[in-house]
């Protein structure tokens, strides 16, 4: 056969495939490769073109310029060199392999043992060699096209302590939301439509974090009990965006090679920061869907084994497993770095995100000695004058030794809080010996965060994600019911910190429901008057349900889907939760930049229900579940930032001096005296979660009484 392409050496200062409008300059890293060819693809991705071998390898960069190679053209790679597990390395050119610096897939897995490096049941495991082609059955690597117009798109630039952060899935969000278009449901087109920015300005949030969206796979064993990888943290690819995710309009030859399918992303991100919202990506760079020793061979395990994975010492067959995954990436390696710091780049300058929530993010910091803040992945972080600038969220913990670093991370990033989580969710379930910690949680966490000149916004209050139960189901189950999972409920955390108040699960008994609603709305509101970042999980506004499903990471179904039929249905409650978001923007004081105790400007007096002063004694009465914390400071009436939460609500709604929270999770009433040296003469209650509608109270002077189980807000009245 003829070639139909010439090669060329091309360079090597850049990885991927980049058009340059007359050809393509394929460029890969591999220390330990003896050969790499390319293979091309139409544009399809059925049919094999040609297979050319790079030509050139600089600064262990194989390369080569193709000639008449266009947008839309797909390829992928064979990689030739020993295959010694022993020693660390898997190279099998019979396995086709995907670019890891592509930026578009097309196709998808179709699993078979041909995916896999070693013959499966063989004697000798995976130390054996297996010739069977995969290259069918794999998806394809295509060249884009990145021009794109952003015109005068700007960044939101919201400061970390006015963030709302809503924590939102792109299929989930929007599958069912009957106001779309059916060909953009569950599409990034969805997410960009006028009705979901429209509902998240309604609801006043002012950043959406996006679960995982670089190309992913459906595990193998769980389509084989027809489940799929619906959270998406088993990436392939971490500059391809997952296509499965992509509406219909955007799909074809035509919009492949016009770039039309990456364009929908960016349409989704310009029209979200038209409305002031910021877009997080959820990534997962610690570990990727290989797999351990028994798994396929897909991308960087056939390019360099030993180099993309952190391996065990003394036995280089086997892969050092602290995610829990399988394998670990290898960020400490300057090529792996500079693959994901490429990544994050690529996301922030062609794709214009606003920042990152990193999963798992403790084994991206881990050295030989373990976890290390100033460890290479930090440290480039920090001082890329583009990153640095960008919102960096960290999910402190993994499976692997000294993992779990809640609060170790270095300044200028803000931390996943589960010690938040769990401290509200215990308070008002009415544990006792609770109440120290909870008014700490409600101050930031300042014991755990307050070093190294960081800020009150380091740590992300929640009490719910999308691992774990919704709020509904908080509030409804004691128990985990995670049977659809095929696991025989074995999976998922076995400490909720739950409670069902009488009933497990669904019920129509009122009282029931009527103090589930209340313990929605205590929480809720404990997160917006916290300091620090306050996430939202979608869909928990208007009670959407998991049916006690606290591990519904492979439910690509009604379990995680939103429901928004129940934006009627649960109307008081999408009420409170605007009410209370639009509060917090209106409180300087409940978005406090600094530590209190790290600024003078701000007072804080904790006080016992007569108004007086907490002892130490108080603080330690393990049966203690009421108090009351008064907030004081000069602030500037013009600097509430109310931008993005509907004007009706912030009719009644203006910046004070001095605000009043009263927390009680106790099972009684009790009488609540203002504090005698606030200097205040009436107060106006702002917020009552035992009263969710409209405040209506006259203005108070002396003491009210307070309701059980239940949260206020009084600020001086006007």
């Amino acid at each position: 056969m003829n070639p139909q392409f010439e090669v060329l050496p091309g360079y090597h200062h850049t990885l991927g495939a980049n058009w340059d409008g007359a050809g393509v300059n394929f460029a890969i890293f591999s220390a330990h490769a003896e050969r790499v060819e390319l293979c091309i693809y139409d544009t399809s991705g059925k049919r094999e073109r040609e297979r050319i071998t790079l030509p050139e390898c600089t600064e262990q960069i194989w390369h080569g310029y193709v000639p008449g190679i266009v947008p839309g053209d797909c390829y992928g790679y064979r990689v030739y060199g020993p295959y010694d597990p022993a020693n660390g390395h898997r190279f099998n050119p019979n396995k086709l392999l995907v670019d890891p610096y592509a930026k578009q897939l097309i196709g998808s897995i179709k699993w078979s043992d041909a995916h896999l490096g070693y013959r499966a049941n063989s004697p000798r495991e995976d130390l054996s060699f297996d010739r069977r082609d995969n290259s069918r059955a794999m998806p394809k690597c295509v060249v884009i096209d990145p021009a794109y117009t952003w015109g005068d798109d700007k960044r939101p630039l919201i400061h970390p302590s006015d963030s709302v952060i809503y924590e939102a899935h792109v299929r989930g969000m929007t599958i069912k939301h009957e106001a779309l278009d059916q060909s953009i449901r569950g599409s990034y087109a969805g997410l960009g439509d006028k009705h979901i920015i429209q509902y998240l300005k309604s609801l006043g949030v002012t950043s959406v974090e996006l679960m995982p969206i670089h190309h992913f796979v459906d595990d193998r064993f769980l389509v084989d009990k027809n489940l799929s990888n619906y959270w998406g943290y088993s990436t392939l690819n971490f500059f391809a965006p997952e296509q499965r995710y992509f509406s219909g309009a955007s799909s074809g030859r035509t919009m492949a090679k016009s770039g039309g399918n990456l364009n929908e992303i960016k349409q989704m991100v310009r029209k979200l920061h038209d409305a002031g919202i910021e877009v997080i990506l959820d990534v997962v760079y610690n570990h990727t869907c290989e797999g351990d020793h028994r798994g396929p061979s897909l991308s960087f395990k056939g390019i360099d084994n030993s180099s993309y994975y952190r391996l065990l010492n003394d036995n280089k067959r086997y892969y050092l497993n602290d995610t829990g995954c399988g394998n670990t990436l290898n960020v400490n390696h300057p090529r792996v770095l500079q693959m994901v710091m490429d990544s994050l780049r690529y996301w922030v300058t062609d794709m214009h995100v606003d920042g990152f929530r990193f999963d798992l993010a403790t084994s991206l910091a881990r050295d030989e000695q373990g976890y290390n803040d100033r460890s290479a992945f930090l440290s480039a972080v920090g001082q890329d004058p583009l990153l640095s600038q960008v919102k960096l969220y960290a999910e402190p913990w993994d499976i692997g030794p000294g993992g779990y670093q809640l609060g170790k991370f270095p300044a200028g990033w803000s931390e996943w809080n589960d010690q938040y989580r769990d401290t509200v969710r215990r308070y008002w379930r009415g544990d006792d010996s609770v109440l120290p910690r909870f008014a700490g949680s409600v101050f930031g966490s300042s014991d755990v965060f307050n070093h190294s000149g960081r800020g009150a916004w380091s740590s992300v209050n929640f009490v719910t994600t999308h691992d774990g139960y919704t709020l509904a189901d908080v509030v409804s189950y004691r128990e985990r019911h995670n049977e659809a999972n095929g696991e025989d409920n074995r999976d998922g955390h076995n400490a909720n910190y739950s409670d069902n108040y009488g009933v497990e699960g669904h019920t129509d008994d009122p009282s029931v429901n009527e103090y589930r609603n209340l313990q929605r709305r205590n929480m809720i509101a404990t997160v917006m008057l916290s300091q620090g970042v306050p996430m939202l999980l979608a869909g928990d506004e208007i009670g959407k349900t998991q049916g006690g499903n606290n591990n519904a990471y492979c439910q690509d179904n009604e379990i995680n889907w939103i429901d928004w039929s129940q934006v009627e249905k649960d109307a008081e409650f999408l009420s409170f939760v605007k009410l209370a978001i639009a509060l917090r923007k209106s409180q300087p004081l409940l978005r406090l930049r600094k530590f209190v105790g790290n600024d003078d400007q701000v007072k804080v007096t904790w006080c016992d229900p007569s108004g007086s002063p907490m002892t130490d004694h108080q603080w330690g009465e393990s049966f203690a579940k009421c108090v009351s914390v008064l907030l004081e400071a000069n602030v500037p009436e013009t600097s509430a930032e109310v931008q993005g939460s509907p004007a009706e609500l912030l009719s009644e709604l203006r910046p004070a001096s001095k605000l009043l929270i009263v927390f009680n999770a106790s099972k009684e009433q009790v009488n609540i005296h203002f504090p005698k040296e606030s200097g205040v003469i009436e107060w106006q209650c702002q917020l009552d979660t035992a009263n969710p509608g409209p405040i209506k109270a006259a203005p108070v002077a002396d003491n009210f009484m307070m309701a059980a189980s239940a949260l206020v807000v009084y600020a001086p009245a006007f």
